[in-house]
């Protein structure tokens, strides 16, 4: 996967798809802190870089 792809910028809708979960889990998970890390964009859109993304899979991965 190029950097470019790895700094590319995930939309909830593309990353809730992705785990195949309900969106009400991958909310609650961000609320107690458990979701990757993400950007709050000033018109309250949320965004995941990939390379986050990735990362958090790579530590659920290992935790399993």
């Amino acid at each position: 996967m190029s950097a470019r792809a790895l700094d590319e910028k995930m939309t909830l809708k593309e990353v809730i798809a992705d785990l195949r979960v309900p969106q009400s889990t991958f909310y609650r998970w961000r609320q107690i802190g458990k979701a990757p890390r993400s950007i709050k964009l000033p018109n309250g859109d949320v965004r995941i870089r990939r390379s986050e993304y990735e990362r958090w899979l790579a530590e659920r991965e290992d935790a399993a």
